[in-house]
């Protein structure tokens, strides 16, 4: 009897990414990864409210991240925005999806990265 596996095809090949357990960590220390990733950002509410540094932003406004959620969003441009860490590490970074859940393991000490 073949094993059926619940990883997607290329996880084989790259090996096992653990995306909810990362996400659940990374949510954990999202305060501390903001100041490292966006430092000139500012906690208003339950809002990281920063500059996008991606693009020229002068004040910071339009790129906020939900220090609850995850999610985030630039308002001043349409496409970016994202529902999680790993997307949001993947947006600053410019890495696909994978690459920064990798990271994110990495940094913080997390096992459920592939290496």
């Amino acid at each position: 009897m073949a094993h059926k596996s619940h990883l997607r095809p290329d996880s084989a090949r790259t090996g096992a990414i653990d995306f909810q357990t990362i996400n659940r960590a990374a949510l954990g220390a999202l305060p501390a990864l903001l100041m490292r990733w966006l430092p000139d950002g500012k906690k208003q509410g339950h809002e990281w409210v920063c500059r996008n540094p991606r693009r020229g932003d002068r004040k910071p406004g339009s790129f906020s991240v939900n220090l609850n959620t995850g999610r985030w969003a630039d308002f001043a441009e349409a496409d970016a925005r994202g529902g999680d860490v790993i997307s949001l590490a993947a947006y600053l970074g410019r890495l696909s999806q994978f690459e920064a859940a990798r990271e994110l393991a990495k940094m913080l000490g997390l096992k459920g990265g592939a290496e």
